[in-house]
């Protein structure tokens, strides 16, 4: 955020949640601590709902009053009185932004989504699995996954031929997968973006939870898709954007109802996103694909640059704006300039050849140990080029704060996890390239100059190991 005492935060949410918002911090956040927060009270001026209310410090040497205001940005400014140390001020900011994003949450599980790109095929919505709803795959490809997968041909080739063939099989087949993973992704996508065809349309339809329940209780499945055809033939199939007015004629039929104050609808034009990073690196633009997907998530792919690409999913589109759009694509675009596909490839291999060779006696003396020694320094390295990579995408689009936002929104649950000491070592530990959230979003804010850093790749190697150590320091 870039004042931690004044602040907005931009909400997704169709205009009839507003109040709802405001509703939801005080019954679950500010009321179960009344020993924390006092003075609490609502009300509404010149048609804005406001919240305001007073912490107190748990020494009583400080106080902290905050007024939060409704609208399409939550507006929140906290004045301090008293003895507060920037860690309170900012954990207070860190609250109300969270709360605000689980009361988001909340509602898209009530929410029909409708998403279109011109001139292709109409994809229903996929909506993200429980585990994946946690966001931790962000910005990227789980490496764990690429290595169990990795693993388990390499047991199966072993079973069926001799060590030095199964060798070849196994890094020729490891080696396949990283030269041709752009088609391999393009197999996997449900729209190609293009510049004929360079945006995406948004249609959110935000229902009450029991009105939401009967309306897909009583359609079914299909119905949604049904209605999602007759929506784009009745609208993009004219050249017209879709909207809640042109869309009703197609609800009614079923029985639904659209009312604009519970709706919103953008455009966005994915193509000149992804062209003004690529610009901005000095690429050409790379094959955008789109996965038709509520989970949060970009990726990006390919042997070179030349032969990048770059996967975004629906639900990345929902829950950001377009500038933080643009941030994560740089993200992403630092992935293909530094080449980390082919480098984390060499990174598995040289591992599995060490393990045949030098590391064998170590590995038959406990195989589970030396595994785990292993896959942790593998992803601990990873976590310095998922760390550049944040880095140069603040270098050359120039907005690190912007992708620390973008970051927070994805990422809050994972950063509410992180709260506690003991969560933020577990974070460092797990078998996951990226480093914990909190240390992103708390580096790329503190980022002042990030274009004169010579060495990407060396600075964000000290950064990981800075972060890593400072963890047990507190």
């Amino acid at each position: 955020m870039i004042d931690p005492h004044e602040f907005d935060i931009q909400t997704e949410v169709a205009p009839a949640y507003y109040n709802h918002i405001l509703d939801f911090i005080y019954k679950y956040y500010l009321f179960p601590q009344p020993d924390a927060f006092s003075e609490i009270k609502k009300s509404k001026k010149q048609g804005k709902n406001y919240l305001d209310f007073i912490f107190t410090t748990p020494d009583k040497m400080g106080q902290i009053k905050g007024t939060v205001k409704s609208g399409e940005k939550i507006k929140v400014k906290l004045v301090k009185e008293g003895e507060i140390s920037p860690e309170i001020l900012d954990k207070l900011a860190e609250d109300i932004f969270i709360a605000v994003q689980i009361y988001e949450e909340s509602v898209r599980q009530s929410t029909i989504y409708l998403a279109w790109v011109e001139g292709q095929k109409i994809i229903p919505e996929k909506p993200p699995t429980l585990g994946k709803k946690t966001s931790k795959k962000l910005f990227g490809s789980n490496l764990l996954v690429v290595y169990l997968i990795f693993f388990g041909i390499n047991i199966t080739l072993f079973l069926l031929f001799d060590l030095y063939l199964a060798v070849i099989f196994i890094i020729g087949i490891q080696l396949a997968i990283v030269l041709l993973s752009d088609k391999i992704f393009m197999k996997m996508a449900d729209w190609e973006i293009t510049p004929e065809n360079p945006n995406i349309h948004i249609i959110q339809y935000q229902l009450p939870e029991d009105e939401y329940k009967f309306f897909k209780k009583a359609l079914g499945k299909n119905a949604l898709f049904q209605i999602k055809k007759e929506i784009y033939e009745n609208t993009l199939a004219q050249g017209i954007p879709p909207n809640c007015r042109l869309g009703e004629e197609v609800f009614s039929k079923y029985g639904f109802h659209c009312k604009p104050l519970q709706s919103s609808y953008k455009a966005i034009n994915v193509y000149d996103i992804v062209k003004e990073a690529a610009e901005k690196f000095d690429l050409n633009v790379p094959r955008i694909i789109i996965n038709n997907n509520l989970l949060p998530n970009a990726a990006a792919t390919g042997p070179s640059p030349k032969r990048g690409l770059v996967l975004i999913t629906t639900g990345l589109l929902v829950q950001l704006n377009e500038e933080e759009v643009l941030s994560v694509v740089g993200h992403e675009m630092g992935h293909l300039v530094g080449r980390d596909p082919i480098i984390l490839f060499s990174l598995i291999s040289g591992e599995f050849i060490l393990r045949l060779t030098v590391l064998l006696p170590i590995v038959i003396i406990n195989p589970i140990i030396y595994l785990i020694v292993a896959l942790g320094s593998i992803f601990f390295v990873a976590k310095f080029f998922e760390a550049r990579a944040d880095l140069l995408s603040a270098m050359k689009i120039g907005k690190p704060q912007v992708l620390a936002e973008a970051l927070r929104k994805i990422g809050y649950q994972k950063l509410q996890f992180e709260r506690m000491t003991s969560q933020r070592i577990s974070s460092w530990a797990i078998w996951d390239p990226h480093p914990p959230i909190y240390f992103r979003i708390k580096r790329l804010e503190n980022m002042k100059k990030p274009d004169k850093i010579q060495s990407p790749l060396i600075q964000s190697a000290r950064d990981v190991f800075s972060g890593f150590k400072d963890v047990f320091k507190k």
